[in-house]
């Protein structure tokens, strides 16, 4: 899929500037066609003013100008030289008195009564002829004497004929240059996507492997019941509590799959309200004193009183809730868990430190990944799918904080959270969450 993706993105890009620089080879070829046409245009009309029919025209450069020879100084001369124009004049039978060349083109006779006819036969004033390639532009005079003025426009095809081959060659080149560029940027701008794509196909794995053994053990369990069906719901009260078990577990990974997935689309709004985040800190801590006593884990608080916040008391009472389960999991045989809060200008400082054994550096910017576990011994044994810390993370930046880890031999590992005070809204939402305990 990436890759048709590529292969369309660089296509409609190519697409794109092909139309473009169509559109800009067509403006250049049609203004270079009308300038020259004006060119020749202009060049007839100097001929047909010259005075003196006899006088060759020429470019002189000289420095400084001979301001005695006003014939090098006629205005237009230079244009007039550099386009293949010459004149004849008629008397009014049509019978030719004088032709005057200019210096710089040579007629034949047939050429030249060819082309006197077909002007004299069309009745226009001006206009092309095709054979010869010829324009003509005709001067009447009150005394009957018709001037007819001739520019060979033979030049003009053969210079837009040089500007389209000079112009396609430099498209092509250009078009060549542009497929690099697209591919180089179809790379970077294809890079997220490709790794959104790959995430997403992991956890859609994951999931479907995380559904599977509960679906199993339900289904196995089921199965024993159906195999005795004469026996009393006391007598198959096992296998029942291991099917009711496996749906809790399930039903808690369903929910958690949800709120990713309704978080990732954005369809809720947080229910922002003033509340007071000491309080909520610390009935979290008073609720995990039980569990760290149960698993033999020391748990200490440091938590300023009076530090309020603006967020949703629901998530943000889950965020508590997650870091201190996994600490408490993680924290090792008698290990020690502290839980502190405090404030660090704008912001709260929500930090829950274990004295287990440190995770390996290069695991630590994974952890927040979905269904991810450092070791074995993050598994479904210790009641964890790899969600709780992508939950975290997606409720600390709902909230427009940050959360980051630290782990050493020496510290233990730290989840740290920072969340501003005062929310700002961002433009996003995200999804209202179940309740947890």
């Amino acid at each position: 899929m990436i890759q048709k993706l590529r292969r369309k993105f660089i296509l409609i890009n190519m697409l794109l500037v092909s139309v473009v620089l169509v559109v800009v080879l067509a403006f250049l070829m049609g203004s270079t066609s009308q300038r020259l046409r004006d060119q020749s245009r202009d060049a007839m009309r100097l001929a047909l003013k010259w005075e003196d029919e006899d006088l060759p025209v020429r470019i002189e450069i000289d420095l400084p100008p001979r301001e005695s020879d006003e014939t090098y100084q006629q205005p237009g001369s230079r244009q007039l030289a550099m386009v293949p124009v010459f004149t004849v004049t008629l008397d009014e039978n049509g019978e030719i008195l004088s032709t005057a060349l200019g210096g710089n083109i040579t007629v034949s006779e047939s050429a030249l009564e060819e082309a006197i006819s077909q002007v004299l036969n069309s009745g226009q004033t001006e206009g092309t002829l095709s054979h010869p390639r010829l324009r003509f532009l005709v001067d009447a005079t009150p005394d009957s004497v018709q001037r007819i003025a001739f520019a060979d426009w033979s030049w003009e095809v053969e210079n837009l004929m040089s500007l389209a081959v000079t112009s396609l060659l430099m498209g092509i080149g250009a078009l060549f240059c542009f497929f690099l560029v697209s591919l180089f940027l179809s790379n970077m701008a294809l890079r997220p996507v490709e790794k959104a794509w790959e995430q997403q196909r992991q956890f859609v794995a994951d999931a479907s492997h995380e559904l599977k053994t509960p679906l199993t053990v339900i289904l196995a369990n089921a199965g024993i019941l159906l195999s005795h069906p004469e026996d009393t719901v006391a007598q198959q009260q096992k296998w029942i509590t291991f099917i009711q078990d496996e749906a809790v577990q399930m039903r808690s990974l369903v929910e958690d799959l949800l709120f990713l997935a309704r978080n990732d689309a954005a369809r809720q709004p947080i229910q922002f309200a003033s509340l007071s985040m000491s309080e909520l800190t610390t009935s979290c801590a008073l609720l995990f004193e039980s569990v760290a006593f149960e698993a033999g884990i020391t748990l200490e608080s440091d938590i300023q009183p009076d530090l309020t916040i603006q967020g949703d008391e629901g998530q943000l009472r889950r965020l508590v809730m997650i870091l201190l389960d996994n600490a408490v999991k993680y924290a090792g045989d008698h290990g020690k868990v502290t839980l502190t809060l405090s404030r660090l200008q704008e912001k709260l400082r929500l930090s829950v430190v274990n004295s287990g054994p440190p995770i390996p550096p290069e695991h630590l910017p994974h952890l927040f990944e979905r269904f991810y576990r450092a070791d074995s011994s993050r598994s479904r044994e210790k009641g964890g799918y790899g969600l709780g810390l992508s939950i975290a993370q997606a409720i600390v930046q709902a909230h427009g904080g940050r959360i980051t880890v630290t782990s050493s031999a020496q510290s233990g590992t730290c989840f740290t959270a920072l969340l501003p005070i005062t929310h700002r809204h961002r433009g996003r939402s995200t999804p209202s969450l179940p309740s947890k305990a």
